[in-house]
């Protein structure tokens, strides 16, 4: 979980390893879930209160837009390719 400006650079640093934390630490690549927002108060407000969840209540929000739990990054980058 993060706020970024930039979804695709920052999924693509976590593919890479680039950016330590839990991704890295559990070689997580799949994105299941994002928000957009355009202020960035409310995104880090938002981010806070959803680790603050228990895990069921952040599964019942990914399974409410994503109930197969796809990766949602599918086909935003080439095998090999340079950093977007």
């Amino acid at each position: 979980m993060g706020v970024t400006n930039d979804l695709v650079r920052r999924v693509y640093q976590h593919r890479q390893r680039r950016v330590d934390g839990f991704t890295k630490k559990y070689n997580l690549t799949w994105l299941v879930h994002f928000e957009a927002s355009s202020d960035v108060l409310s995104a880090i407000a938002r981010e806070k209160e959803i680790k603050g969840w228990r895990r069921s209540n952040k599964v019942a929000l990914i399974e409410a837009t994503n109930p197969r739990w796809k990766d949602l990054t599918r086909g935003w980058y080439d095998e090999g390719s340079e950093a977007p």
